[in-house]
Formats: structure tokens, C-alpha cells, sequence
């Protein structure tokens, strides 16, 4: 068997690694490699104890976590520490959630690091909008009706609007993936509603993907809003919206029938 272990995580130098989802079967083996090689492992929040368990018993574990209200660290801070170990001659983890390169305040950190002569590298992870849609069973491109596939966050800074191009983004013929979905799913439905996207287009939502505590709904885009504030929890949520997440098994009329209702 070929030996996949390469010099390529020397002291004092740092690997931002995306831990996928969640569930620690979608780690790739090269990440599940550099925990176990890290001396110093920064953790975000949705980063789950199954996947820290991999670290080596030595390993410092330091969580630096930022959830929607919960600010542990700020991102400056994060930079800092990164930074900090790796001049110190760590071997230095960045566990992230997901996919560092998407949504995961990546480039800050390589700058930091950069800056300061650190050698800095990623690995890739599994992003939620590939686990939601794996979860449902469903493809988030279709022939002849979803040839695209966009990714936006709803996540605002304090105090500002979401400020989307929701014309670009109401595209019958894209999927659309809007993480951190569930607070702003009211101006999600009526910015897309506006820009033209048909009030019946499929919406998925999709809370905890790929964790036992996974849930996802069905619904269309006029009746998300209601959706997101009945049909799911406190966890992270995405929201999958377009053609390609209509359900094959006809279950979409009765959604269509419901909205009759709320209409009559």
C-alpha cells in the first residue's frame, strides 16, 4: 500500500482545513492526517467531538469559534494566534467547518499568515450545500433546467442589510445555495419573488446536514418564510432553492395546494 504521508507540514507552519459537514466520515484522509500531525489545532464552533478525537493526544485544542450572536474571537484575533504559534514552531491546524475557501474567512488568514513569512496551505473539505443536497437524494445541477450553481451567504455584518444583486440571483435556470439561510429567509422569498423568480419555484432546506440531527423540509419559494420559522431548529440551516429540488415523487402538488389554502 502506498504510503500517502508527504513532507509537507513542517514546524511552523499552518494548514487551514476544512472538516466538512460534520460527520467525520466526509473528512478526506489527508485531513484527517494533518489533525493527527498538528500540535496546535484552532477549531471553529461547528466543528464536532468526533472529529477533534482525531487530534493527537498532545495537541492543544483551541476553540475560537463564531457562531450568529456568540462571538467567541474575533477575526483579527484568530489572525493573530495563527500567526503567533506558528512563529513559535507549531504545528498549526485551522479546523473550519466545511470548506475553507467558501463562506470561511480564508483569505484573511492566508494574508496573516503571509505577511509574516509563514508558510500556508489548504485542504480542501465537503461544503454543506454538496452534503443538503446528498442528504435529500438530489442533484444540484439538472440537465436542460438548472445548468448553474451559485453560492451566497446571508450572513450580513452587524448593523448592515443584506445587499444581494437579486436579479442575478433569480435565475430560473441556476440553483441557488444561500448559506446561513433561516434568519433572512423572509427577504430571501421577497427579493427573489421581486427580481421575477416564480413564486412556486421548489425551495430545500436543509438544518444540520449530515449530522444524526439532520432535518430538511420541502417547500416553494412564497412559503419559505413560514417554512424557516416552523420547520427547523436552532442549527445551521441552508436553503437550496430552484427547479432541481422539485421532488420526483409528485409530494410538490401538495405543497402547490397548501399554498392554495394559505391564498384563499
Amino acid at each position: 500500500m502506498t504510503d500517502i504521508r508527504k513532507d509537507d507540514f513542517p514546524a511552523g507552519s499552518v494548514w487551514l482545513v476544512g472538516a466538512g459537514p460534520g460527520d467525520a466520515e466526509l473528512l478526506t484522509r489527508k485531513a484527517e492526517r494533518l489533525i493527527a500531525e498538528a500540535s496546535i489545532i484552532f477549531y471553529d464552533a461547528l466543528v464536532g467531538p468526533d472529529i477533534l478525537e482525531m487530534a493527537a493526544g498532545a495537541a492543544r485544542l483551541v476553540h475560537v469559534g463564531k457562531r450568529s450572536g456568540r462571538h467567541s474571537k474575533d477575526q483579527g484575533t484568530i489572525d493573530t494566534l495563527i500567526v503567533a504559534a506558528a512563529l513559535q514552531g507549531e504545528k498549526v491546524v485551522r479546523l473550519k467547518g466545511g470548506d475553507p475557501a467558501i463562506f470561511g474567512r480564508a483569505t484573511e488568514e492566508l494574508e496573516a499568515c503571509r505577511l509574516a513569512g509563514v508558510v500556508v496551505r489548504i485542504c480542501p473539505g465537503v461544503t454543506a450545500a454538496s452534503a443538503g443536497a446528498a442528504s435529500l437524494g438530489a442533484s444540484l445541477t439538472l440537465r436542460g433546467l438548472a445548468r448553474k450553481l451559485t453560492f451566497v451567504t446571508a450572513h450580513a455584518r452587524a448593523g448592515e442589510a443584506l445587499d444581494l444583486d437579486w436579479s442575478r440571483l433569480a435565475d430560473p435556470e441556476a440553483t441557488l445555495a444561500v448559506y446561513m439561510g433561516k434568519a433572512a429567509a423572509a427577504q430571501v422569498s421577497a427579493s427573489l419573488i421581486e427580481a421575477g423568480l416564480p413564486a412556486d419555484t421548489p425551495v430545500a432546506l436543509v438544518e444540520n446536514a449530515s449530522l444524526p440531527s439532520e432535518r430538511h423540509f420541502h417547500t416553494r419559494l412564497d412559503l419559505l418564510p413560514l417554512a424557516a420559522r416552523t420547520a427547523l431548529g436552532d442549527g445551521p440551516a441552508l436553503l437550496l432553492i430552484g427547479a432541481a429540488m422539485a421532488r420526483p415523487d409528485g409530494a410538490d402538488a401538495i405543497v402547490a395546494q397548501v399554498a392554495e389554502g394559505f391564498a384563499g
